[in-house]
């Protein structure tokens, strides 16, 4: 046990409590933990640089926020009228991340399309607060917002995975690997429907899930685990195996809060109690927030990334001009247009592929930093005030 493993514990047990005793501190979890990952690492006081064993936990963590955001994805709201605007709004979105790409390239930037495809994604975990503290869930606005962002992320985790994979095998090679990953993913689907019509399995599943076996979240844990580790080894980035056993898992189980409502409560508890904490407090240790200070051209791209994130994911609700008031409509642009996660993701990649310049990562986690601490803020106040209009 490491003294910085120790902290970065303290850290993610002191962030709620002290946003529960200072309510009027409405500051979003991850948003807090990043930032004080920040003071707490070399760029500030230098009391914690990551070891092996946050690093290995941080890497967990990330893998299961995609499986999470992966599972907060119900393949149901792509249907009918509402999917093939979902679909013309996502398309608005790629066009205007290539826009985006271009421009990076014409300035010089280095890695323009992973910039771009991070870009595309929305922070389903923020999103989902957001409207159920404005009673807004079940209004249009809601389904608009949750379908818009399931299909962003969806798009950038696939395309992060897919088309910049760190591998020298050609796209048409990728997307035969990604096919022998889907039909393995049928092939744990078509196995588990089995095993459910089994009664021998299913009575057994059920007498060990609430007892120290706690069977169900670890056999998730090891298809997390697993489809991350076969993701990576045919050329793709771990993240999509992750996300792949999210998507898979809601699925087949589309209403587990209705079958087993136990099982969501304890992968928050697994996820969001230990292992995701330690990653946003890592990416806080690991940003280069020196870097950044110290060149004012990486300064002034925060702004341009925050606009750029506007452009990619707020605008395109246009799609949806006519089915949402005007008030609604940029409430959820603006949380579709909150972003971090895969910004995190992205910027690892990136530096571990070489793509991305220390300070440009910074820059780009900063943008998603002001997407998560105004954003939401924002939505909230329209969705409020559209709430208090008289029917």
């Amino acid at each position: 046990m490491s003294t910085g493993l120790v902290i970065v514990l303290a850290v993610a047990a002191g962030a709620p409590l002290l946003l529960g005793l200072l309510p009027w501190l409405r500051l979003p979890g991850a948003l807090l933990e990043i930032l004080a990952g920040i003071v707490l690492g070399p760029s500030v006081l230098g009391w914690v640089t990551p070891d092996a064993t946050i690093r290995a936990l941080a890497l967990l963590g990330l893998s299961f926020l995609l499986f999470l955001a992966g599972f907060e994805i119900d393949l149901r709201r792509f249907r009918g009228t509402l999917g093939r605007r979902v679909a013309l709004s996502l398309g608005i979105s790629v066009l205007a991340a290539v826009a985006v790409g271009a421009v990076l390239v014409a300035l010089g930037v280095g890695g323009a399309a992973l910039i771009g495809v991070a870009l595309l994604a929305t922070s389903l975990g923020l999103v989902v607060p957001v409207l159920a503290d404005s009673g807004a869930l079940e209004r249009p606005v809601g389904r608009i917002a949750l379908a818009g962002a399931s299909a962003g992320e969806v798009a950038a985790v696939v395309l992060l995975s897919v088309g910049l994979a760190g591998t020298d095998t050609p796209l048409a090679g990728r997307l035969l690997l990604l096919g022998l990953l889907l039909a393995a993913l049928g092939v744990i689907a078509v196995a588990v429907l089995g095993a459910e019509r089994s009664m021998r399995i299913t009575d057994l599943v059920a007498r060990l899930d609430d007892t120290s076996a706690q069977i169900r979240v670890r056999l998730t844990v090891l298809l997390v685990a697993g489809l991350a580790l076969a993701a990576q080894l045919l050329g793709f980035e771990a993240i999509l195996g992750a996300f792949l056993a999210g998507l898979l898992l809601r699925a087949l189980d589309p209403e587990p809060e209705r079958t087993h409502p136990l099982y969501p409560v304890k992968l928050d508890a697994v996820g969001f109690g230990l292992l995701v904490p330690v990653f946003f407090v890592t990416s806080g240790l690991t940003l280069d927030l020196r870097g950044l200070v110290a060149q004012p051209a990486a300064i002034a791209a925060v702004p341009a990334f925050v606009g750029a994130l506007l452009l990619v994911r707020a605008l395109p609700v246009v799609a949806f001009r006519g089915e949402l008031p005007r008030r609604e409509l940029v409430a959820a642009g603006l949380l579709q247009a909150t972003s971090l996660p895969l910004l995190l993701a992205a910027v690892e990649i990136g530096d571990e592929m070489g793509l991305l310049a220390p300070a440009t990562g910074a820059g780009l986690v900063a943008a998603g930093l002001v997407s998560v601490l105004v954003f939401p803020a924002a939505a909230l106040t329209l969705l409020a005030r559209r709430s208090r209009v008289p029917a």
